[in-house]
């Protein structure tokens, strides 16, 4: 999502989770106090938790699908596990 920032598909909320999900999964991750409490300005601490593991949890699978050959959801070919078919 190149233009999140300056397209009109997202409300502010959005675009601050947007930015955190980028900086979370940085290599190292570059999250800083400023982006944290306009962040708990919206979230308590326990979304802010569920976010940051769910965005972690993403980063982690996101390339485990293609790998298998498991087609994204509404791609014009067949979703499908490759490992299931190796019986």
């Amino acid at each position: 999502m190149p233009a999140w920032r300056e397209g009109p598909l997202f409300d502010p909320l959005e675009r601050l989770v947007i930015e955190y999900a980028e900086r979370v999964t940085e290599a190292p991750p570059t999250v800083d106090d400023e982006l944290v409490r306009r962040l708990l300005e919206h979230l308590d601490e326990a979304q802010l938790i569920e976010l940051t593991m769910i965005v972690r949890l993403e980063n982690v699978r996101s390339p485990f699908t293609p790998a298998l050959g498991i087609a994204p959801q509404g791609s014009r070919t067949a979703a499908r596990c490759l490992i299931l078919e190796w019986k």
